[in-house]
């Protein structure tokens, strides 16, 4: 599950204290959880435990609210990403689940992660994946939809499809080549090849290496010390502010109408720049 926990200023009795319940109590499977870390950091944390974070439709779709609670909460300026499973991120696309999809299926789930990248990076504040193990496929690429990257030295990336029989389908072969360079990108994607923290520092794909801790979270100490010099630097006002200049130039637009009538006939859009 995915299990967004917001650190603001509060009672250390309230720590650990879990957010709404589903209907009759049920559990959600995104819970906001309160802790008197500090204030303006929210984390996302991912416990899929049996499948190893991987990327399943209802995983998503936790996911996708997570991101829906933050993006409109003013009191948050920095988002770390983080597993709750020891030894793994993300592994990526949940194949055991994906060889029951017909291809159809398999399309729209694919551009529904895509989609889910695309909010990530979206997101109007900084946001920081703390990889303290494997993070593959799309665990990588959900690691790069983020501003920042912390990388355990132990810890292995990589664009692995080609060695499953496809092609990075949620915008790794976009964002990979914008942080290692174009050459480099192409290497790692045709190869299928996996990277540690220090080889991923070292080319660029992690901002941070840092060597692993007995708790298995040195990746998440690094990021949330950095997440805590980020905060007094952040003006989410200025930020919104900014997006709401920026999406007002965008109303009067060709495109915006094309992308609203193509939506609704069910068809793609065809955009003219205008």
């Amino acid at each position: 599950m995915a299990l967004l926990r917001l650190w603001r200023a509060v009672p250390a009795a309230l720590r650990g204290a879990r957010g709404r319940a589903g209907a009759a109590g049920a559990p959600r499977g995104a819970e906001v959880q309160l802790s008197a870390a500090g204030g303006g950091i929210a984390e996302i944390l991912m416990n899929r435990p049996h499948a190893r974070n991987s990327l399943g439709k209802v995983f998503v779709n936790e996911l996708f609210s997570a991101l829906e609670q933050l993006r409109f909460d003013e009191q948050v300026r920095v988002v770390l990403f983080k597993s709750q499973v020891k030894g793994v991120f993300c592994a990526g696309a949940d194949l055991k689940e994906r060889a029951k999809m017909d291809d159809a299926e398999v399309g729209e789930f694919v551009r529904r992660l895509r989609n889910l990248m695309d909010e990530i990076a979206a997101l109007p504040v900084p946001t920081i994946a703390a990889i303290d193990g494997y993070a593959l496929g799309g665990g990588l690429e959900l690691a790069l939809a983020c501003d920042l990257r912390v990388a355990a030295s132990s810890a292995k990336m990589g664009l692995i499809e080609t060695t499953r029989g496809l092609l990075p389908g949620a915008g790794g072969t976009q964002r990979l080549p914008r942080c290692v360079g174009i050459g480099l990108a192409k290497e790692l994607i045709f190869t299928g090849r996996q990277v540690d923290g220090e080889q991923a520092a070292s080319m660029g794909l992690v901002n941070h290496s840092v060597p692993q801790n007995s708790e298995g979270d040195a990746a998440y100490q690094r990021a949330l010390t950095l997440a805590k010099e980020i905060l007094p630097q952040v003006d989410i006002a200025s930020g919104m502010a900014i997006e709401g200049m920026c999406y007002a130039q965008n109303i009067p637009t060709q495109d915006r109408q094309e992308g609203m009538a193509a939506f609704r006939e069910k068809r793609p859009p065809r955009f003219t720049g205008k």
